[in-house]
Formats: structure tokens, sequence, C-alpha cells
């Protein structure tokens, strides 16, 4: 199955696929690849001078990413049911907590789960944290008032599927609140041309194999607009991540010289200009309808 990738999940007999992008085609990850991952390393690890600095981990995350706190809509959750899929260090899960909201938060790392029950203890909050996978969420539906997932569901073999159970534990009238990467971005095509062009990769493939664990997929705008198909009122907004403009701290893959070049000289004013539709960030605000008529189904193609 040449130029054509269709993304849902692996099965030992044969793959399953879902939403067609542009590129070769190659098994998902299986999820204990992905939690050995996020156990290795669980998001914002490198912005942890010492274990316990959480509090300097969120200042540089909400410095780097300001637009998060008015996307999840922290400041209005008083009283609300939230459930954040996927809370990594739970930077964004302290702030829910915070702000008066009854919140649940899941991820499939436990090492992430550790880090984020850590913070809320020295904080003085008291958490409700679960091992959890988010394509087959352990919550009855209609539960919640706010789906909450910020960069996780593009890591997952069955992006739809999260999607779905989303969907499936919203209450009727009640808000997703998702991000997901965009295909194409500056970010993808920096990997592109430093790792794939040479080796006739698209940046899709480049993407899926080297940007954060493995198997992470991008959307455009018309693929979002599909997955979200079963929900009212979709709005996607675009933004830049700090890795299109070279941001953020580089990883430990990109600590050369040459690297170190790239971060000082990158040209992030004009980038700012011209690039917004390079964005690598997608912002997704959908309602789950007052009166749904069936429980929606992932797309899956044989």
């Amino acid at each position: 199955m040449w130029g054509v990738h269709k993304f849902v999940l692996y099965s030992r007999q044969r793959l399953i696929y879902s939403l067609p992008v542009a590129c070769t085609a190659s098994p998902p990850p299986l999820k204990d690849e992905l939690a050995a991952f996020w156990n290795s390393e669980p998001c914002g690890t490198r912005y942890l001078a010492e274990k316990s600095e959480f509090a300097a981990q969120a200042r540089t995350r909400y410095q780097l990413e300001p637009y998060i706190s008015d996307f999840a809509g922290f400041a209005s959750a008083r009283g609300l049911r939230v459930l954040e899929i996927g809370v990594g260090m739970g930077a964004d899960y302290e702030q829910w907590l915070k702000a008066g909201a009854i919140v649940t938060g899941v991820d499939l790392s436990k090492a992430s789960l550790e880090q984020a029950q850590r913070r809320c203890e020295l904080a003085g909050l008291t958490p409700d944290l679960q091992l959890a996978d988010a394509e087959n969420l352990p919550f009855a539906s209609n539960s919640f008032d706010v789906a909450y997932s910020y960069g996780v569901m593009h890591h997952s073999p069955n992006t739809s599927k999260c999607l779905s159970e989303a969907w499936r534990v919203l209450k009727p009238g009640g808000e997703a609140r998702i991000m997901l990467y965009h295909h194409a971005s500056l970010t993808g095509i920096m990997l592109w041309l430093r790792f794939g062009i040479w080796r006739m990769q698209s940046i899709r493939q480049c993407v899926y194999q080297r940007l954060e664990s493995p198997g992470t997929k991008t959307f455009t705008r018309d693929e979002v607009s599909v997955l979200m198909r079963d929900f009212e009122n979709v709005s996607i907004d675009q933004v830049f991540s700090p890795g299109d403009l070279l941001l953020h701290r580089p990883s430990a893959k990109f600590i050369g010289l040459g690297y170190q070049l790239l971060w000082k000289i990158f040209p992030r004013t004009l980038v700012r200009k011209l690039g917004q539709k390079w964005g690598l960030f997608l912002l997704i605000r959908a309602t789950k309808p007052q009166s749904p008529t069936e429980f929606p189904k992932p797309l899956i193609h044989s």
C-alpha cells in the first residue's frame, strides 16, 4: 500500500486503517510502546531542573504556549465536571483543580501520573487520577461537561476512537476542547528537511517516525472536520507551537553546534508574519448535540 497511510489500530493478523493521509503505510505502534516512551520522559520533563520544580515547569509551559488558558477555559470551570484525557505531568490538571472544577484525569503513562500526583500533593490539592486508555475510557456515557485533551490523541493508534470516546462520555451540550497536530507545519517541514528529504520520505512519515513518541499523526483541517463529524459547532484555530518558532529548549537529539546556531539565527519575526498557515497546533472546540441520535462509530476501513 504505497502512497497512502490510514491510521487507526494495529492487529497481529492485519492492519485496519482509517483516515487516509499521504505517506507510506506502516503499522501503528502498540500501546505499550507509547506508554514506554512517555514513561521514560513525561511531557515537559526537559523543563524540570529538579524533580519537584513543578511551578517553574508550568511557568515555562504557559510562557511558550500563552493560548492554553483561554482555550482550556480554566477561568470559567468552577463546578464543571471535567475529564482531562492525557494529563502528562499535570500542569493543566492543576489549573483545573485550582479553578474549582470537579476534574478527573487519565493517562496511559504511570510515570506521568506519578508526577501529576506529586505536583498536586505539593500544591495541597486532592487529585482524581487514573491509568486509562483514551480509546477505551472507563466512564459512563453522558458524565462530563468538558472533555479536554491537549496534544494527546494524535499519539494514539486510533485517534478517531479517542474522539468517539470523548463524545460518548460528554453530557449532551458538553464541550470537547481538543488540540491535534496540523499537516503541514513548520515543525514537520524542518524534520523533513533534516531527516526525510534525502531518504525520499514524506513530511508525514518524518513526523510519524520522529516527532515525540512513535506513530505521531498530523491532520489537515478537512480531515479534522471529518473526525469531528458527530459534534456540532466545530471551530478550529491554528497557532504556532514552540517548535515551529524554535522557542523551546532542544531535546537531546538536537544539541550539536549546528542546532545551537539555528536556534540563534531562526527568523522568528518573519515567520510569525508570513507563516501563520504552517502552525502545528489546531485548537478544536466542539459541542455534543443536545439530542444525539446514536453513538458515533470510529472511521474504519479495511
